[in-house]
């Protein structure tokens, strides 16, 4: 699995998910097989099969953020140049020939919410921007062209 940028406070979440998962989630599943298998034959029982899908869901989210969180990186922890945008920098943004500002976090693809300000560094405007630094105008190929970006501000 590829690395997967988060903040502090989603690793924490996502840990939590997964203790859940692994305590809570797995005891309410075995209750319901056992509940399940009360009803008797399990050739024709529909409570079971939901009961076993739930369990093969669980198992298979469990090892999911398992991976993810192995390779997970912390936003925040990277050294880049300084000065440079890089994960977890904000930046305000403006298109040439515009007025409109906009601000953006960079995240990993985890975290990404355009409408909420958090762009994915991998996104076409978050490749762009990685590297530079205040006051430059980058190019970002986009699916409807290439979008040039004046970086008004930055901060780490």
């Amino acid at each position: 699995m590829a690395e997967t940028w988060l903040t502090r406070e989603e690793l924490q979440k996502r840990q939590e998910h997964l203790v859940y998962l692994k305590g809570a989630r797995r005891l309410e599943i075995a209750e319901m097989l056992k509940v399940a298998r009360a009803f008797g034959d399990l050739s024709e029982n529909a409570e079971y099969d939901a009961a076993k899908n739930e369990q093969a869901q669980n198992e298979y989210e469990i090892q999911h953020l398992e991976a993810e969180l192995h390779d997970a990186k912390i936003i925040g922890d990277e050294v880049g140049e300084i000065g440079a945008i890089f994960v977890g920098s904000t930046v305000t943004i403006k298109m040439p020939g515009t007025k409109t500002e906009m601000t953006y976090q960079i995240v990993g693809t985890a975290e990404a919410n355009p409408s909420g300000g958090r762009i994915s560094n991998e996104s076409p405007i978050g490749k762009a921007l990685i590297g530079h630094k205040a006051g430059e105008t980058v190019e970002a190929v986009t699916p409807s062209g290439i979008l040039r970006i004046k970086i008004v501000s930055m901060e780490s």
